[in-house]
């Protein structure tokens, strides 16, 4: 049987399926050649991320198809329920990537509390002839510790954001329309570890209560983050998106953070992908990465090893 990478897989999930007996292919197959390229290599699994579309097109086009698998969360790339309505096995990996994300959420936190990605802007340019401006320009950081986050979305991600969070001091809230309440396990490297159980709170509370934000949510028919949400927040908030592109209004941001309303915030995710507004991109106020929630090695070999478990389960028992 064959497997399809299009868009790449761990060299871990291929010893994985190669073992079992799958022939893994992992050649990027443009959109538009992807049904021809299927079904005329005799394709059983198809395995994505984010970049490859699987939609009603692909589906019925290629009838042998077995298994579609997503590498990572969301499935908002695939037509899920249409899959499975005509006999095949949609497949994620929903807990792989979630320490990855969880920690990038953090690597937003820490700089822009001391201003790092605005500093990593100036330094080069300035930094030999303004240095004494500079420091002065970033001498107002503020610490984490002892600080509110605001956790929309308490699922996978957000909770392992939570513990983060609690294991440097800071208070969790969290808001979930499903999740009521989260035993969250804080465990350390020696064996040692503290229960914490989180009530989730409705979003206003959260909004209102909280000094950093950050979001984990699915992609959404309307903004989860508007003007109006923005005008409820604290004063010189800070928010992080490593969710979803468009759960934000991204013109809204840009008014609260030209305003001082909100202080700062990181973006891994835009609503524009692959190609952001430039407002957004340029803003000083803004931290800035290319949808990495999820590119640490170690998430990528969970990844895997976790469809290759999945497929060799579905296609093998």
């Amino acid at each position: 049987m064959k497997v399809l990478a299009n868009d790449g897989v761990s060299q871990s999930g291929i010893n994985a399926l190669e073992q079992a007996g799958f022939e893994v292919l992992t050649t990027t197959v443009a959109q538009e050649q992807l049904e021809n390229y299927i079904n005329e290599n005799n394709i059983d699994v198809l395995l994505v991320r984010s970049a490859t579309k699987v939609r009603k097109d692909i589906i019925d086009g290629c009838p042998d198809l077995k298994i579609i698998g997503r590498g990572g969360v969301g499935m908002d790339n695939i037509d899920v329920d249409y899959a499975r309505d005509k006999g095949k096995h949609v497949i994620n990996t929903p807990a792989a990537s979630s320490s990855s994300v969880a920690e990038l959420v953090f690597a937003h936190l820490y700089g822009g509390v001391r201003f790092l990605h605005d500093a990593n802007r100036n330094m080069p340019l300035d930094g030999d002839t303004k240095f004494k401006a500079l420091k002065k320009n970033y001498a107002k950081g503020v610490e984490l510790r002892g600080k509110t986050l605001g956790v929309i979305g308490f699922g996978r991600i957000g909770q392992e954001v939570a513990k983060i969070a609690l294991g440097i001091g800071m208070k969790v809230i969290a808001s979930d329309m499903f999740v009521e309440k989260a035993d969250i396990k804080l465990e350390f490297f020696d064996g040692q570890s503290v229960d914490f159980g989180i009530e989730t709170q409705p979003m206003d509370a959260i909004l209102k209560e909280s000094d950093f934000i950050t979001l984990h949510v699915p992609a959404q028919k309307d903004y989860v983050i508007g003007k109006k949400e923005m005008e409820t927040m604290k004063e010189g908030v800070g928010l992080i998106n490593a969710a979803r592109g468009g759960v934000i209004d991204e013109v809204a941001l840009i008014d609260a953070l030209d305003s001082g309303k909100i202080a700062f915030a990181g973006l891994d995710v835009f609503e524009n992908e692959p190609a952001p507004a430039i407002k957004v991109l340029m803003n000083g106020r803004v931290s800035l990465t290319p949808h990495i929630g999820a590119a640490t090695n170690e998430a990528q070999d969970r990844i895997g090893t976790e469809l290759a478990s999945q497929i060799i389960s579905i296609l093998k028992s």
